[in-house]
């Protein structure tokens, strides 16, 4: 049994929790997927019988949809699935997971919203300036809809993405990899590294077969899970990781049209663009997270993150609390 459980605190070990809430967020993020989009069809099919019949052609206004689904499905079972963890195997309330909601954690959300625009607006700046992205219009909608309320697609899809990926990333899984990892030979500080690395590395390889994957953009998704999580290891909050990953996502694909990690431009965007240049700089058809380009604005996050941290703080040091077992009996004074 030791193995499984820690006796001194009565609970699962880190790793079988980690299991658990991965494999049940897996498996029921695939049936509401699949449910919702049952959903879906059965509305798509009951527009279309009075109008066209069943064999009229599904008008591209329902595709903007799909990963709105696939996003919501996501977001509600990563809330599900991580406060039951935290409730049944962790023992700890949800807000431990990052979400210790006050005044500095909507700041810090408000730095890593404006953070991850500013990272993809470079990227683009660097890009057209290199001559590797050509603008050819703007505010195009297929099928005439209106520009403003057609954006809220990907823009909700986005913030579903940025939330349920960092809970469930962050703050759920590198959380219990640094409680797990805290032995005496790491300490507190060496077992949030390494679990910052680790979580960073399974980030990556769940990425790792997108559409139009390259070993560049696997090892640039890992260094997106650094740059993502160093807000959170410097602060045990995830403020900035959520606002920096939904920003990012949606300049990168509903402002500048490029690629979202191997999948094609939302529509509709901001920017119609056609990408050019050398694959290997720009990440071709995976987009930016491909290319070699992008590192360099990920250290550049990292670093804001660092400057960031230090006017709001005055230090810039890992959060250890974010390794510490609560339940673990403490060592009495001498």
């Amino acid at each position: 049994m030791e193995l499984f459980l820690d006796r001194s605190t009565g609970r699962l070990r880190a790793l079988w929790r980690l299991g658990i809430q991965y494999w049940a967020y897996w498996v029921l993020v695939q049936l509401a997927f699949n449910l919702l989009m049952v959903a879906l069809l059965l509305t798509i099919w009951g527009a279309r019988v009075p109008s066209g019949g069943l064999d009229a052609p599904v008008s591209s206004d329902y595709y903007p949809v799909v990963p709105l689904v696939s996003g919501v499905a996501g977001l509600v079972v990563a809330i599900l699935t991580v406060w039951l963890s935290g409730r049944f195997l962790d023992r700890r309330p949800f807000s431990e997971f990052g979400f210790r909601l006050g005044a500095g954690w909507w700041l810090d959300l408000f730095f890593g919203l404006v953070l991850g625009a500013l990272l993809m607006t470079v990227v683009f700046l660097v890009e057209l300036g290199l001559g590797w992205v050509k603008v050819t219009g703007a505010f195009e909608v297929p099928g005439g809809a209106p520009f403003v309320i057609s954006i809220l697609f990907p823009a909700a899809t986005f913030v579903c993405v940025g939330l349920s990926e960092e809970m469930v990333s962050r703050g759920y899984q590198l959380k219990n990899a640094a409680e797990g990892l805290n032995y005496p030979a790491l300490g507190p500080s060496g077992a949030i590294l390494l679990a910052w690395i680790s979580s960073s590395v399974f980030f990556g390889v769940l990425h790792a077969d997108n559409p139009n994957a390259t070993p560049i953009s696997t090892l640039n998704i890992v260094l997106a899970g650094l740059m993502l999580g160093f807000g959170y290891v410097l602060s045990g909050e995830l403020a900035i990781p959520i606002g920096l990953h939904i920003t990012w996502n949606f300049f990168q694909g509903a402002v500048y049209g490029f690629p979202v990690s191997g999948f094609g431009a939302f529509s509709p965007t901001l920017l119609t663009t056609e990408q050019g240049g050398p694959d290997l700089w720009t990440g071709g058809s995976f987009g930016p997270e491909g290319g070699l380009l992008v590192p360099g604005i990920m250290l550049l996050g990292m670093s804001l993150v660092a400057l960031w941290t230090h006017l709001r703080t005055g230090k810039v040091s890992l959060h250890t609390p974010i390794a510490e077992n609560p339940y673990r009996p403490q060592t009495p004074s001498q």
